[in-house]
């Protein structure tokens, strides 16, 4: 910077102050950063040993300065360290920047005292000089904290995505306390997204990794939470930790950012052991909403409980997939089947869903009886055949 000389008396009465230093950085630490909201909670080494370290390092690199008549208007390299050392031990930034404020006022309230008379000029002076090099300083103590704090943010997102994708995969840390610092550790609800209608999906492309960043944005404003977001070209998983139950207009709102037609699936799950679980039972619950013909929107396991019930697996499921066979070459019956079961088994709605004649569904209807033996006019006979398209669709 472009410095006038400094003056002798100037530097006589800096030099003059220079010897108590280290009881100004004691009176700074028990006395005038005590006005900072929280100090008192501060670790007591942080306060006593690093506060004063700090203090008696910015007073002694000011008061040498203009003995030596050589003001140095950087921060230097340990008011550098500690901004970025308060960054990462998440400090508020008011009170690093207020730290630094109060820390010039003592100073000059300590020249001050120290002036005699006569010396105003002198003091004067100093007051310039400390308030000149004061933005500068500052300045690079402060964009060296956002930039640790931004990289200790980043860092911070990147193991908590990390290790909730790990809880959506039924892998648990080892470090139990991690959870804790991750905010993992409590009661959460896993979605299962669908795949966005009449796109290409999630991933792969700008347009698709914007729309999954406006997924990420509206499921957070959604749950007022960081939730944790999954997607791939089919579909995607979301972790929302300690949040409460998905409004009743979620899909609606994430159709805002989708288009309309989105499905999601909402299973809770009570705490990080059971995450696996419910992601995997909200995926189903997905697939089989879509598979019975419900309409997109929000898909609770009590929505489908009886067909999540039928569409289990096992010998007796094979058997029963096994009855719709006959239809592998006739997508059109099989279609009117679902399609059928779906409006209730009302041949109009069914024929205005398919936009055919409801002749032309009874005559669907009979000849998919006729292949499969599947009664439709029974109870157990549609039973069956909704247990058959669940199992058929696995």
């Amino acid at each position: 910077m472009s410095q006038p000389p400094i003056s002798a008396a100037a530097r006589r009465l800096a030099a003059r102050l220079e010897p108590r230093v280290n009881e100004l950085a004691r009176r700074m630490t028990q006395d005038t950063f005590t006005e900072l909201p929280g100090y008192g909670a501060l670790p007591a080494d942080m306060r006593d040993v690093e506060f004063a370290a700090t203090a008696r390092h910015g007073m002694r690199r000011f008061l040498r300065g203009v003995r030596d008549g050589r003001l140095d208007d950087t921060a230097g390299v340990l008011f550098l360290e500690r901004a970025a050392q308060r960054a990462e031990e998440g400090l508020p930034l008011h009170l690093l920047v207020r730290s630094h404020a109060l820390g010039s006022y003592a100073l000059w309230q300590a020249l001050r005292e120290t002036a005699r008379p006569g010396e105003e000029a002198a003091l004067v002076e100093l007051a310039d000089l400390l308030l000149d090099i004061a933005p500068a300083v500052l300045g690079s103590i402060v964009q060296t904290y956002l930039d640790e704090h931004h990289a200790v943010h980043a860092e911070q997102h990147a193991l908590r995505q990390a290790v909730a994708g790990n809880l959506l995969d039924g892998l648990l840390p080892a470090s139990r306390p991690m959870l804790g610092r991750l905010g993992l550790d409590g009661p959460a609800w896993v979605l299962a997204l669908g795949a966005p209608p009449g796109g290409s999906g999630y991933v792969g492309t700008v347009a698709a990794r914007r729309l999954r960043r406006r997924i990420q944005t509206a499921l957070d404003g959604v749950f007022a939470a960081d939730t944790a977001v999954f997607v791939d070209a089919s579909g995607g998983r979301a972790l929302v930790p300690g949040a409460d139950a998905p409004p009743d207009d979620l899909a609606e709102r994430l159709a805002q950012v989708c288009g309309a037609g989105i499905r999601v699936a909402a299973m809770p799950a009570p705490g990080p052991e059971e995450v696996a679980e419910a992601a995997r039972t909200a995926a189903e619950v997905l697939r089989i909403a879509a598979a019975c013909g419900r309409p997109p929107g929000l898909h609770l396991l009590d929505d489908v409980l009886l067909e999540y019930h039928l569409s289990r697996p096992g010998e007796s499921g094979r058997r029963i997939a096994a009855l719709l066979e006959p239809l592998a070459d006739q997508p059109q019956l099989r279609d009117t089947l679902r399609t059928h079961l779906a409006h209730g088994r009302q041949r109009r709605a069914t024929a205005a869903a398919l936009k055919i004649h409801p002749n032309t569904v009874d005559n669907r209807l009979a000849r998919t009886a006729e292949l499969t033996g599947l009664d439709l006019t029974t109870v157990q006979g549609t039973a069956l055949a909704l247990a058959a398209l669940l199992l058929a669709d696995t």
